[in-house]
């Protein structure tokens, strides 16, 4: 008998315990992904609702659909075709400006050497960890000051100040796998710096472009505090349009999970459009 156990290897499991121990890992995965999927399922299933459905239990899963509250939100007093223009054009703006900048940050800091470049980088990187709650009165001042409050580019240049040190922190990384004998060998060629850093540079760190321009898109898309101290009527965006379902006669769920699922909808187009490219960067990132 204690052969026969000295020649089990150490930390063996048993077929049955294999199988069970397979049981739970499946189980926990189940329990994760219901945890993450069930509340996107129940907003889109509210979506559909009738106003009486909302608060039935046993219409929960089991009702008649309608388009009613999709129709509703765009139409006044909600007048969400306002506010979904203004995120666009928001975020829209926010990458085109952010992302050429970005790009040029990230590519100095990999390459050049200057005065206090350490230190600028790790002021850059350091705030992302500010709370925008202790920088939004500035800006109100500013803007009041400049009258620009209410006003779409208010709202692009502080949503600069969020994206751009994530940007060039992520787009740094992958600027740096970048071998720079390649550059060089281009340079001795007759290469300007600028057509390498667009023919060359670029071309390799993509990934990591493409998912910093994704994840500055997000969060300018969702975000709440700066739109909702910054704007008034004019340029108000869809987080802020879901503030106005709540109403004297309570939240009103159904328009609110509609406008929830026009918020989510174009993150979801995207991440499905880009998920090649944010593997590959994740996986370049870990190989680095």
């Amino acid at each position: 008998m204690s052969a026969l156990a000295s020649a089990v290897p150490l930390g063996y499991i048993t077929p049955s315990g294999e199988r069970a121990w397979n049981w739970m890992r499946q189980l926990l995965v189940f329990v994760v992904i219901t945890a993450i999927v069930l509340p996107i399922f129940w907003i889109v299933l509210t979506a559909f609702k009738q106003p009486r459905d909302v608060y039935s239990l046993a219409n929960a899963f089991w009702f008649t659909p309608t388009l009613d509250n999709i129709q509703t939100v765009f139409q006044h007093p909600w007048n969400l075709g306002s506010k979904l223009l203004n995120s666009v054009i928001v975020a829209s703006c926010t990458v085109l400006v952010a992302m050429p900048l970005a790009l040029c940050a990230a590519y100095a800091f990999s390459r050049f050497d200057f005065p206090l470049k350490q230190p600028l980088f790790l002021a850059i990187i350091a705030s992302q960890f500010i709370p925008a709650a202790v920088v939004v009165l500035p800006y109100f001042l500013l803007f009041k000051e400049l009258g620009w409050l209410d006003t779409r580019s208010a709202l692009v240049l502080v949503n600069l100040s969020i994206v751009l040190p994530y940007a060039v922190w992520m787009i740094k990384g992958f600027i740096d796998a970048v071998p720079l004998e390649m550059e060089e060998s281009a340079m001795v060629d007759g290469a300007s710096r600028l057509r390498v850093l667009w023919e060359m540079v670029v071309p390799v760190a993509l990934p990591g472009v493409i998912t910093a321009t994704v994840f500055s898109f997000t969060l300018t898309w969702n975000e709440f505090l700066f739109a909702l101290i910054l704007t008034k009527q004019d340029a108000l965006t869809l987080p802020i349009g879901l503030i106005g379902f709540r109403t004297e006669r309570g939240d009103l769920w159904e328009l609110m999970a509609s406008s929830g699922m026009i918020i989510t909808l174009p993150m979801v187009l995207i991440s499905l459009a880009v998920h090649k490219q944010f593997i590959g960067s994740l996986t370049a990132g870990s190989t680095r």
